[in-house]
């Protein structure tokens, strides 16, 4: 009898688990929707839970309250995907690409290549949380964090540049990190793709353009 019991205790387990996985993906895509629907002032926990057909104690499972609930759908978004979110950034596959690559041109486009996605899914949830973040310490701390966490990512890229003499003469890793933030910056995005029309292959295309004629030696 034990021996017919434990395998569907484990079995148990692992459905229970895959089961609040599932809940916690769909509360997160409820609430990017509510947030991008109402802002971060207009959006409540209640209303994130019937937007994703839970109860509210089962939101409040899922993150600590509505600033941690933002927080976890930047990160999901910013991630592309809740597997993806789970990973240290230079273990994603976008990113292991880039860091993985020798060849100089071919390391930046590929870096371009995610910029595109990451704005696509995550822009509108970023202009959340900037709005957020003017009343919320944490919220600005988070937007805050993701941007020092960002340039340092691109130092790591970029160091990896220099030392192989990909750079141009005189040009830091620490400056050209600086560079490549504000050529794929969220603004510029915003200002090519949503304003003027760009297709998100155009923009990619400019992105790794300019930064192969800005940062590498001719």
């Amino acid at each position: 009898m034990s021996e017919n019991t434990r395998p569907r205790r484990r079995y148990d387990a692992t459905l229970r688990t895959a089961r609040a996985a599932q809940t916690r993906e769909r509360i997160l895509h409820a609430a990017h929707r509510v947030f991008l629907e109402r802002g971060y002032a207009g959006a409540t926990i209640p209303s994130i839970a019937t937007e994703a057909g839970v109860a509210v104690e089962t939101v409040y499972r899922a993150a600590p309250g509505k600033a941690g609930l933002l927080a976890a759908v930047v990160e999901t978004a910013l991630a592309g995907g809740i597997d993806n979110a789970a990973l240290r950034v230079e273990e994603r596959p976008g990113i292991r690409r880039v860091i993985e690559e020798e060849d100089p041109v071919r390391k930046l486009q590929l870096y371009a290549a995610t910029q595109p996605g990451v704005y696509g899914r995550a822009g509108g949830i970023l202009r959340v949380l900037d709005e957020a973040a003017q009343s919320t310490p944490e919220l600005a701390e988070l937007r805050d964090g993701y941007g020092r966490r960002r340039l340092a990512g691109t130092r790591h890229v970029l160091s990896q540049l220099g030392e192989r003499g990909a750079l141009r003469t005189g040009l830091s890793p620490e400056r050209a990190a600086d560079m490549l933030v504000t050529v794929c910056s969220r603004c510029n995005y915003d200002s090519l793709v949503t304003e003027r029309g760009w297709s998100p292959r155009a923009y990619r295309d400019w992105v790794a353009d300019t930064l192969v004629r800005t940062l590498l030696e001719p």
